[in-house]
């Protein structure tokens, strides 16, 4: 198959080494993942790690539409949303598939948020409906009371609060006929691009089903999974990665899930041996734990058969670690961006004709899409080995930004382009690399920091007259926050201090790692920092 082509505006154009495949863009997400469920009706398909209960398939679709309706019987209306403020559990994958079932949407907020940051997203969001934790009720308590939300709990139910059963044990027969579009919007995770603060992704059925049939369907089937796998579900359902690329796909190929509430290495590696784990989705800080713990070879881990990493660039020197850990496994990275839907490219190691799997590489463009890589500066597009901006076109992208239509102006052009902010290089092989990005976000641990976010909290201090924000690289970590600061005038605010400020305003992985107090910050013409100066004063002398 040629993957190289020259589009009629003369454009050169990557597309997958696979072809593509037809995908039912008709069929609700809900449709989709439960097409074939027939086949699997009463085989295992959540297992909660920390009690042992399992799921049948039978069991979970059904409790979608009871939660659906016990929505419906709350007054969550068609296109409303409602926020999962959760741990992975069974019950997150239950609401989910209830709000897509009802019609409403979902978005996903991480519960070690404050109370301010979980405030903000609500809001944006105009979420009617919280799902929780009791842990966790405090933190919506002013919120939900002040803007008329109500609150359910997945475990007790303090006051004020209602509890899951509300939802799970409705009668799916009193939900009401709903008409959903293929172009309606069912998850609406929070995201901030390539720049600025927290955005609203607009992600539609069809784009989902187009994400998840890239994926595992067609005549290549089960690129990642089939029907007899154990998938191991540790990293965060909020987060796009996991709620995609490893429920969503599992669901729709009806594999097993296994549900980590938290990541504990000793934990990890029990539930490997116990459940005989064959894929293990995950990200480079587990890579490390995985590669650094003694106690790896106290258990039989020899049922994994594949070791999936995303979220953030792996190391050659991780990659090697791994594998010897995981002789038995194939280890392969993707790549993509909550906007895009998210998966834009992907190992092709686990195809029906393997391909090869270079070191650092993150595979080939998904199929039923197109790739191109452009200059940043004249915006041409690139043959091979040309490192530029990596743009994605398809039915899988965003359907935008909620209620900003300059960001989205911004990020998606009139051709209908993603741009990503990354740069990266199409070799001749067709495997992508990323080599830099001109996006501003910080990656800790695959979570995204929005330096503009910080920004503003150091900005609001009396005595900061000026500040920038900017990832310092970490070996743990991948990239941790650090500040550059001007004092205002007569100020003796310490590092400590600052630390401290914003410590009490964010959640743990948005804190500063650093302060850097500096004269003035460099900034173009415009007023836009130059992340660049300040990033290589952090390899230089600078910092000693």
């Amino acid at each position: 198959m040629e993957t190289q082509l020259i589009n009629q505006q003369g454009e050169i154009i990557f597309r997958s080494k696979l072809p593509d495949i037809y995908i039912p863009k008709h069929l609700t997400l809900h449709s989709y993942i439960f097409e074939n469920i027939s086949s699997h009706s009463s085989r295992p398909c959540l297992i909660n790690g920390a009690t042992g209960d399992i799921y049948t398939y039978a069991e979970v679709e059904l409790t979608g539409r009871r939660v659906a309706s016990g929505l419906n019987k709350l007054g969550v209306k068609q296109g409303d949303v409602i926020m999962l403020l959760l741990h992975n559990s069974p019950q997150f994958v239950l609401s989910f598939l209830g709000a897509s079932f009802r019609g409403a949407i979902a978005t996903a907020a991480n519960p070690f948020f404050t109370p301010a940051e979980i405030a903000k997203q609500a809001k944006a969001s105009n979420t009617k409906l919280i799902i929780t934790q009791a842990a966790y009720a405090e933190k919506v308590k002013d919120l939900a009371r002040d803007h008329g939300i109500k609150v359910l709990c997945i475990d007790s139910a303090p006051d004020g609060c209602l509890h899951f059963s509300e939802l799970s044990e409705a009668d799916e027969r009193d939900m009401p006929d709903v008409n959903i579009s293929s172009e309606d919007v069912v998850a609406l995770p929070y995201s901030s691009g390539t720049t600025g603060l927290p955005k609203g992704v607009m992600l539609t059925h069809k784009g989902l089903v187009t994400s998840v049939a890239q994926q595992v369907d067609g005549e290549n089937p089960n690129l990642y999974f089939h029907s007899e796998d154990v998938i191991l579900c540790v990293l965060p359902m909020f987060h796009i990665y996991a709620l995609n690329s490893i429920m969503l796909c599992g669901l729709r190929v009806g594999a097993a899930i296994l549900i980590m509430p938290k990541f504990d290495i000793g934990a990890l590696l029990q539930l490997i041996q116990k459940y005989k784990i064959t894929v293990a989705p995950i990200v480079p800080p587990i890579v490390l734990s995985i590669a650094k713990s003694p106690d790896t070879d106290k258990y039989d881990l020899s049922s994994i058969r594949m070791l999936k990493s995303g979220a953030a660039p792996l190391g050659k020197e991780l990659e090697d670690t791994v594998r010897a850990k995981f002789p038995q496994a194939t280890l392969g990275q993707g790549y993509g961006m909550t906007e895009a839907g998210p998966v834009l490219a992907m190992c092709l190691a686990f195809a029906k004709e393997p391909f090869s799997i270079k070191p650092g590489a993150c595979g080939t463009v998904v199929r039923n899409a197109e790739m191109k890589i452009v200059d940043p500066e004249t915006g041409e597009s690139l043959p091979r080995n040309q490192p530029g901006e990596i743009c994605i076109r398809g039915d899988q992208i965003m359907k935008g930004y909620l209620n900003d239509p300059e960001a989205t102006a911004r990020t998606i052009d009139k051709q209908g382009w993603l741009h990503t902010g990354d740069i990266g290089y199409i070799d001749d092989d067709d495997e992508l690399f990323i080599v830099d990005r001109l996006k501003e976000i910080i990656k800790y641990k695959g979570f995204q920091v929005a330096p503009a976010e910080i920004e503003a909290l150091l900005l609001a201090h009396l005595e900061i007259s000026d500040a920038a924000v900017v990832g310092m690289k970490d070996e743990n970590a991948g990239e941790v926050p650090v500040a550059f600061v001007v004092r205002s005038d007569k100020s003796q605010i310490t590092e400590d201090e600052i630390k401290q400020y914003i410590y009490k305003q964010v959640v743990f992985y948005k804190r500063i790692g650093k302060v850097f107090f500096v004269e003035s910050i460099p900034k173009a013409p415009s007023g836009k920092i130059l992340r660049k100066i300040l990033r290589e004063n952090l390899t230089s002398d600078f910092q000693k």
